[in-house]
């Protein structure tokens, strides 16, 4: 574990204690302290909880403020000590050196990288972006994430890229500790009812598409499970009809090829209706070299995916069909698939990382063996003599 810096000898830690103060509107903590520079400041801290139980929503408890106060007075030191840089350094600062380490060092994927930037220059620098990254405490993050309007995942999502902005200023700037970590999770509530087609629905799509490559795109998404990026970057030699099978090995995402989401090559078995319908687009005069495209966009280069999503909606538009993502086209392959062969390997056929995700389609898979246990727990003679004499049911309520 790396040595503490500690604050010159002559010069005193900072030292306070906290105090409730009795307001009109109820009691109200305070802190009290006094700075490594000899300043004393006092300072509310928020509305507070002196009873039992859970705090209400923005109330702090004597163990609140403490930790409120202590943090604070941790950081009061460190901004101290000579050449400590987080004490001239802003958020927005630390932010864009963030962004620079995901892009340069991390190497994280072009679609990682939208995501971040959006959070940053949206949301975290607007609220925080002229703030010494030194004066952010988790109260400061607490209150900006209560008045996101956004579902508690996103929140969760945004604190997460906070906490790695915060995490990157420990390493550069020396900021004596990371205030999104103090930061409690929001409980997300877990999607259960995924949205998903019958292959009726799939059919009709296909029918209604502007074209036969949107057609095959349409079918090939269902009936594969593979993501828009990885059918974008689709190649030839990719498609082999002898073992009716597709290897996906790259997506294409914000203008960049990378690898595919999990990081790794999977093979997709092909159904006979795929292969059809591939075979159909392999027969076109261009563009069905080993190299090229499945789906390529204009003169063979990568499809545009904007045009492509804009397309599918027209489609649903003109089949009457519900307007699902074009992704439930994916969830569409792992409902399906998940009630005819075991979990481990629609796993790998869908490029799911974690078993977990995998999970989540295991509802939709019949299990009559199920109904045969509940079947031979309850069920005795005398039960089912009893049921045998019973009137019908429509009798009951006359």
């Amino acid at each position: 574990m790396p040595a503490r810096s500690m604050p010159l000898p002559h010069v005193k830690p900072a030292s306070g204690h906290v105090f409730v103060v009795q307001r009109a509107k109820g009691p109200v903590w305070f802190a009290k302290y006094r700075l490594p520079d000899g300043r004393q400041v006092k300072q509310r801290i928020g509305p507070a909880h002196t009873g039992r139980g859970r705090p209400p929503a923005g109330h702090v408890t004597k163990r609140g403020a403490e930790a409120w106060l202590q943090s604070l007075l941790e950081r009061a030191d460190a901004q101290m000590l000579p050449g400590s840089a987080c004490l001239a350094v802003t958020f927005r600062e630390a932010a864009e050196e963030w962004l620079r380490y995901s892009a340069e060092e991390r190497a994280c994927k072009p679609s990682t990288l939208v995501q971040y930037r959006s959070a940053v220059r949206c949301h975290l620098v607007p609220a925080f972006g002229d703030w010494l990254i030194g004066d952010i405490t988790p109260h400061d993050l607490e209150r900006f994430r209560s008045t996101l309007t956004f579902s508690a995942r996103s929140k969760n999502r945004l604190m997460t890229e906070a906490h790695g902005i915060f995490k990157r200023a420990m390493k550069v700037y020396g900021l004596p500790r990371n205030p999104a970590a103090e930061v409690e999770r929001l409980r997300v509530r877990s999607a259960t009812d995924l949205q998903v087609f019958s292959p009726e629905e799939v059919h009709a799509l296909v029918r209604a598409a502007a074209c036969e490559q949107d057609a095959a795109i349409f079918l090939v998404a269902a009936f594969t499970g593979l993501r828009m990026g990885e059918l974008i970057a689709l190649r030839w030699r990719d498609v082999d009809f002898t073992a009716s099978r597709v290897r996906v090995a790259g997506s294409f995402s914000g203008g960049q090829l990378t690898t595919p989401k999990s990081g790794k090559v999977r093979s997709v078995p092909m159904a006979s209706v795929v292969a059809s319908a591939l075979a159909r687009l392999a027969a076109r005069e261009h563009w069905t070299g080993p190299d090229d495209l499945v789906f390529p966009g204009e003169l063979g280069a990568w499809l545009d995916n904007s045009a492509l999503r804009r397309r599918y909606k027209d489609a649903l538009r003109r089949a009457g069909l519900r307007q699902l993502r074009f992704h439930d086209l994916r969830h569409t392959f792992g409902t399906n698939m998940i009630a005819k062969a075991d979990i481990v390997r629609v796993q790998e056929w869908m490029g799911h990382a974690d078993i977990q995700t995998t999970r989540g389609y295991l509802h939709y898979s019949p299990s009559p063996e199920d109904v045969n246990i509940a079947d031979a727990a309850f069920s005795t003679p005398e039960l089912e003599a009893s049921l045998l004499v019973q009137p019908p049911m429509q009798q009951l309520h006359e």
